[in-house]
């Protein structure tokens, strides 16, 4: 299995830690994101991935040398501007398609700020069973931004805060509302079907797929835990939690 690792953001949530350098280098207990997020791969035997790359690129870029790549096969998707988690991810695609073998593999795609210890081996085997287009890993907690999936976790629509605009996609009797966690298992059947161009975020093709009948499953992941660490108080607090990180990929 390959995976997807988002890390072009700019980070200016972070600041002052990005003012020098990007925030998938932003350390956590003495370990960057970027490294964590490898590790967790890495504990799931993922040994193919690559990164997407635009704020301070150069220095993401020297540091994978600097450390061997983590002893994995890295590529670097750089973005001179960047493309959000849709475009990102369609500028990668050729990753994932470079051979007939990993063309019909689900792939992960993952946030460079987000810590779990979400069980990728289960997710990836439910969204395989269930032959979806893409799986979300959700969980119901409080957020600005929902995801709606109806009776057979299905995604329908999207409802912000504190409006409560909701975007309904398809009609559904029931809907539930919940956060999403910044991790998908994907078909690479996606790629075709992406019209979308440039900018865009990944959540537009799948509200526009969904509409169409596509399988975008909802993972409940409740019962593990969580964080995300795009805020400086985030990353603090994370901080003072740090044995709890996963473990250093070996080398």
């Amino acid at each position: 299995m390959k995976a997807m690792i988002l890390a072009a953001g700019l980070g200016t949530r972070l600041r002052p830690l990005t003012d020098h350098r990007p925030k998938a280098l932003v350390e956590v207990g003495g370990r960057t994101l970027l490294e964590i997020a490898l590790a967790r791969l890495s504990s799931f035997k993922i040994r193919e991935v690559i990164i997407n790359v635009h704020h301070f690129a150069d220095t993401i870029i020297d540091y994978l040398k600097a450390n061997n790549n983590f002893g994995m096969r890295i590529d670097v998707s750089r973005e001179d501007v960047l493309l959000d988690t849709g475009g990102g991810l369609k500028k990668a695609a050729y990753f994932f398609l470079q051979d007939s073998a990993s063309s019909a593999e689900p792939f992960l795609l993952h946030n460079v700020d987000v810590i779990s210890t979400i069980d990728l081996r289960r997710m990836a085997q439910f969204h395989v069973e269930n032959r979806a287009l893409a799986t979300l890993a959700v969980q119901e907690r409080q957020t600005t931004r929902y995801l709606l999936f109806d009776e057979n976790s299905e995604l329908c629509g999207r409802k912000t805060q504190p409006d409560g605009q909701t975007d309904l996609v398809r009609r559904a009797p029931q809907v539930r509302a919940l956060a999403f966690s910044g991790i998908h298992v994907i078909s690479p059947r996606l790629f075709p079907l992406m019209t979308e161009e440039g900018v865009f975020s990944i959540i537009t093709p799948y509200l526009r797929l969904a509409a169409c009948g596509e399988k975008i499953l909802a993972f409940r992941s409740d019962e593990y835990q969580w964080r995300d660490l795009g805020k400086l108080d985030d990353v603090m607090q994370a901080d003072q939690d740090a044995d709890s990180l996963p473990p250093e990929p070996s080398r």
